[in-house]
């Protein structure tokens, strides 16, 4: 729609009033603003090899880093490594976490974009007539602006949609912050049963060695069969394969271990780490709390909330959108001696078909959104209960090795006695103590498993068991 008023006035002095209209725009368009220029920025390849090089968990920042989150500083640097510790070391070295924070920074920025207003537009034109007859003016010229109008309040809804956006790229922090602490717990009750493993083994093959010799001293008496000794040595290859095979772990885990800390394998290696059942001790969870209590510490939960409401907005925006935008365009042309002021009024004819396609997509989509929440809900409910049944029956288990291993040691003790009296010989007592050690093996193997099913539990529950304030700065204020 287009209003027009036309006016007759000599063609110099509306040139000259639309060159200084124009050149008052343009001047407040580019002089007002400062434009920025593209900065090359390449990757150093080689740099970043070199900056991870020389990280240190000894490094001044770090320890500004555990003093800003609670740490005595004359308990630093750390001597002795704790799961709290580790993690506060994750929190601070890994790479992912700053990842997490620039995907976090950008969606920030995109809140802003969505504020933005939409701004007009100007147009111009000059044309010259070729037409000889004098009375008409060769020259035609005009200004124009179009000023976009939203209607509906579709801006809000951009705005809204945006800040879901940005809780979701914000509670991907502390999902990062979680899966770390998660890898770095399973990652070292691994390596500490590794450790375990390794002692007791070489306990093992020294006592399968001394078996091995007792059998060729009674082989060479007469007292002993050749099957005996096969069958010993045998044994004591086994026991120095599964030792060799402990020892090859160790750098393994060590390496994971760095990976998950994200240090070198050089620093990870001068760390002293404490030993898990030191600080993983099993706090009283209610059996009629541990669904709630899941529920509540999930971030996934929180997320899949946070993408219902994204699809939620999105339906608001295509709602909106059954009212089109206005574009209300006020202009001037001179046109070969008349002067022409008009004023238009434009829209898109979605008044025809009411937006049904799209508003239906955005309702499917909101439905899938709920669908897929009340799935992952169930999950949580049911991984939560399997974590606490097999954390009881580990638990269970743990208990009941270390009981048969108190039995075996008193066996042991009598065994010892009755050496001591010349009741028995060396072999027996050898092999007493052997048994001794497989029961060592027994717990130490239990123990591995509950720590792992308390890791489990954990990672179901998104609350650690012993540190209940470590993630204050990566969940609570989320």
């Amino acid at each position: 729609m287009m209003l027009r008023q036309h006016t007759t006035q000599a063609i110099p002095l509306a040139y000259k009033s639309l060159r200084l209209v124009i050149a008052a725009v343009l001047s407040v368009q580019f002089i007002g603003c400062s434009f920025q220029e593209y900065a090359p920025k390449p990757i150093d390849t080689a740099q970043n090899a070199a900056r991870f090089d020389s990280k240190s968990f000894e490094d001044s920042q770090f320890q500004q880093f555990l003093i800003a989150q609670g740490y005595a500083a004359e308990r630093l640097p750390i001597k002795l490594w704790h799961l709290e510790d580790l993690t506060y070391c994750a929190l601070f070295f890994h790479p992912s976490l700053e990842v997490a924070r620039a995907q976090w920074r950008t969606a920030q920025l995109a809140e802003k974009v969505a504020a933005q207003k939409p701004l007009p537009t100007l147009s111009s034109h000059l044309a010259h007539s070729d037409d000889p007859d004098p009375e008409k003016k060769p020259f035609a010229l005009g200004l124009g602006i179009d000023i976009p109008i939203e209607v509906a309040n579709k801006r809000q809804v951009h705005i809204e949609q945006a800040q879901h956006l940005s809780q979701i790229a914000k509670l991907e922090i502390a999902q990062t912050a979680w899966q770390l602490r998660h890898q770095l717990a399973q990652t070292l009750s691994s390596l500490q049963y590794n450790q375990q493993q390794r002692t007791v083994l070489t306990q093992e093959k020294a006592l399968r060695e001394a078996i091995v010799g007792l059998y060729q001293k009674r082989l060479s008496l007469g007292e002993a069969s050749n099957i005996e000794l096969s069958n010993a040595t045998l044994q004591l290859q086994t026991s120095a394969n599964a030792l060799l095979s402990a020892q090859q772990a160790q750098l393994v885990l060590q390496s994971q271990l760095a990976s998950h800390l994200g240090l070198p394998l050089a620093q990870v290696n001068k760390m002293m780490l404490a030993p898990m059942d030191d600080h993983r001790q099993l706090s009283a969870i209610p059996t009629d709390e541990i669904q709630a209590t899941a529920l509540l510490n999930r971030i996934d939960i929180r997320m899949a909330l946070e993408r219902y409401a994204v699809a939620e907005a999105k339906l608001k925006l295509e709602i909106a959108n059954q009212y089109p935008d206005l574009v209300i365009s006020p202009g001037y042309t001179y046109e070969f001696g008349d002067n022409v002021w008009s004023l238009g009024i434009s829209s898109l004819l979605k008044l025809l078909n009411k937006n049904t396609t799209n508003i239906a997509s955005a309702s499917q989509l909101r439905e899938v959104e709920a669908a897929q929440f009340e799935a992952l809900q169930t999950k949580v409910i049911q991984d939560a209960a399997t974590a606490h049944a097999q954390l009881t029956q580990a638990n269970a288990e743990l208990q009941d090795q270390q009981r048969l291993l108190m039995q075996q040691q008193a066996n042991t003790q009598r065994i010892a006695r009755q050496f001591s009296a010349g009741e028995i010989d060396r072999l027996a007592i050898t092999y007493a103590e052997l048994e001794n050690v497989g029961a060592e093996k027994a717990v130490a193997l239990s123990r591995y498993k509950r720590n792992q099913a308390l890791d489990q539990f954990e990672n179901a529950m998104q609350k650690p068991i012993a540190t209940q304030s470590l993630f204050n700065q990566y969940r609570g204020e989320l």
